[in-house]
């Protein structure tokens, strides 16, 4: 720092908050630390008595809080996000359109090792929509090593920290299984809630087949929605290791590949995911029916958004996979899925 006249601090950078106090009205730092005085301020920082101000004085190899939260950005920001204006040496990231956050984690934790820099966002691999904040950054010092930040971006490389992947119109088929429904014994409670959720995600529900137990009838009907376009299709009904209950042993029929048949997830532990082709083919368990949110919650998202699951993002799920059934649900502002 150096002490200088007020009226020579044009273009100079403050090393401390400047507080106006005006009684009964305001007591407030009128300039923050690392605000770069105007012309238009000195009038303003007379008024409050400051005479002489300390200022950052530029050294070779250094930089200002700013200029650090600039690399910041460009380490961090992918396709479909908007930044803030550098403010008290802070950076914000928000969602240009809905869709799904992917973090690369390791980076982001790389980056938070090295001491000094603060990168703080929400979680990956939920939904985000259009004017959310994804994550705020800034170094903690007001000026920085530079070679420290030349170290930042040779370790984020190419590839942003932070991506959105937009929400696909995706079109889907529901296979309604169960022969107590086939046969009109009880009404189909189950299909209207997944159709709900479906059209939540921004998809277009072709409609739904109503099949008994019989697996090849569900197989069927799997691959008749498969022929008539679906980008996905959803079995309901019949999960369980019962013996009756057939729908698994239909979805691997269907299927080219099966991901999972159970996830550590509660609810939801009985869950399929397999893809025939390219399309996923998911067996949703009962409890999807009647709990406010299950797996179905955390893996819908990520399919709208064109990702293809693999097992690895099933059992890591475990820790965050309980859903505490809360009286009021808030998820996903929750520890659900995280």
């Amino acid at each position: 720092m150096k002490l200088i006249r007020t009226e020579d601090a044009v273009g100079s950078v403050l090393c401390h908050d400047i507080t106006q106090i005006i009684p009964g009205v305001t007591k407030d730092a009128v300039f923050r630390k690392g605000h770069v005085v105007t012309e238009e301020d000195i009038p303003v920082l007379l008024s409050v008595g400051k005479e002489n101000l300390y200022v950052w004085e530029a050294q070779e190899g250094m930089i200002h809080e700013n200029d650090a939260a600039e690399v910041l950005r460009q380490v961090c920001q992918g396709k479909h996000m908007k930044a803030s204006e550098p403010k008290e040496g802070k950076i914000e990231l928000t969602a240009e359109c809905d869709g799904l956050l992917k973090i690369d984690r390791e980076k982001l934790n790389a980056v938070n090792a090295m001491g000094q820099i603060v990168l703080a966002s929400r979680h990956g691999n939920f939904a985000v929509k259009k004017g959310d904040k994804i994550v705020g950054m800034r170094v903690v010092p007001l000026v920085i090593e530079e070679e420290k930040m030349n170290r930042v971006k040779e370790l984020c490389g190419e590839k942003p920290i932070f991506q959105i992947l937009p929400f696909h119109s995706m079109k889907a088929g529901i296979v309604t299984t169960g022969s107590e429904v086939y046969y009109g014994r009880i009404k189909d409670q189950f299909t209207p809630v997944v159709k709900e959720k479906l059209e939540e995600a921004g998809m277009n529900v072709l409609g739904n087949t109503l099949c008994n137990d019989e697996s090849d009838m569900v197989t069927e009907a799997i691959k008749e929605w498969i022929r008539k376009g679906a980008d996905l299709v959803v079995c309901t009904g019949g999960m369980s290791v019962d013996p009756d209950d057939r729908t698994p042993v239909a979805i691997r029929n269907a299927s080219d590949e099966v991901i999972t048949y159970g996830a550590p997830v509660l609810p939801g532990a009985m869950f399929m995911l397999a893809y025939a082709g390219n399309i996923p083919v998911m067996g949703l368990p009962g409890c999807v029916m009647y709990s406010k949110r299950t797996i179905f919650d955390l893996v819908l998202p990520r399919i709208a958004a064109g990702e293809r699951l693999c097992a690895e993002d099933f059992t890591t799920l475990g820790e965050g996979g309980l859903c505490l059934n809360c009286e009021v649900c808030t998820f996903p502002n929750c520890g659900f899925g995280k």
